[in-house]
């Protein structure tokens, strides 16, 4: 919290992909917690990004920039994969185009680097989650029913910034909404 009291507001910057909510869509909704908060299927360009009530107008023109100079993205997800046993998730096929996009971001806010820096940049894969931390049993039945289903695939023509109430230390769902679009058009 701040010295107001007042608890920052969360960010992050996604790819949303619908053509991926007719086979994940279900699966998200009971494995993956930011599916609950009401976050769609996506791949994740920046989290978390700069709590909303730091972000200026500067900061969403460099945003737009930085759109203006990629895309429209072609995503396709063409398999099942994992992070260890805890996060089961859609790897999509040449996933070169999302990671120079978080590149570009996280060097325009090196202050705010993906997953708070716990990952070197080089390894980052850009991926859709489909369930994290749940059980075991559950992410490998869900595995299955999604590889069955796959692929999807959709030209992305926007990142988008979606804000709501802090993620860690939360049990229940609290919603999270679209803030703001910047159109990818290179």
């Amino acid at each position: 919290m701040t010295e107001s009291g007042h608890q920052p507001t969360e960010t992050v910057l996604l790819l949303a992909v619908p053509a991926a909510e007719p086979i994940v869509g279900h699966h998200r909704r009971e494995l993956d917690r930011s599916a609950a908060d009401g976050i769609p299927a996506h791949l994740t360009v920046i989290y978390p990004f700069k709590p909303l009530e730091e972000i200026s107008e500067v900061d969403h023109e460099r945003l737009a920039r930085i759109g203006r100079e990629h895309g429209p993205l072609h995503v396709e997800g063409i398999r099942t994969a994992w992070f260890g046993d805890q996060v089961m998730f859609v790897e999509v096929k040449a996933p070169e185009e999302v990671h120079a996009l978080t590149l570009d971001v996280a060097s325009a806010f090196p202050e705010h680097p993906p997953y708070s820096g716990g990952i070197p940049l080089a390894q980052i894969v850009p991926h859709l989650t489909v369930g994290a931390g749940a059980p075991a049993a559950a992410l490998r039945t869900a595995a299955r029913a999604v590889g069955e289903a796959l692929p999807f695939s959709q030209e992305v023509r926007a990142m988008e910034l979606w804000a709501g109430p802090p993620i860690k230390g939360r049990a229940r769902p609290a919603p999270w909404s679209r803030v703001r679009s910047y159109a990818l058009r290179a």
